[in-house]
């Protein structure tokens, strides 16, 4: 496994992302290819991304030059 950073895909870093963009929730839904629930519960904290979804809203964030948080692997 790679040793480095991590994307941290929190509540807060997902509404802060989704603002940057000019999106709503419906447009980084489909943008990612989820329902705009899931969007929702990311972003009250009910569930985190993960596999895909974390990895597209990380391609998504670098393309925008959007400064997300990282943590330690």
């Amino acid at each position: 496994m790679n040793k480095g950073k991590q994307p941290v895909w929190d509540a807060e870093q997902i509404r802060s992302l989704r603002g940057h963009l000019k999106m709503t929730q419906d447009d980084l839904a489909e943008e990612l290819n989820v329902r705009q629930q899931t969007v929702s519960e990311w972003e009250t904290g009910q569930y985190q991304p993960r596999g895909a979804s974390e990895k597209v809203l990380t391609i998504i964030a670098e393309r925008a030059e959007f400064q997300y948080g990282e943590q330690d692997e």
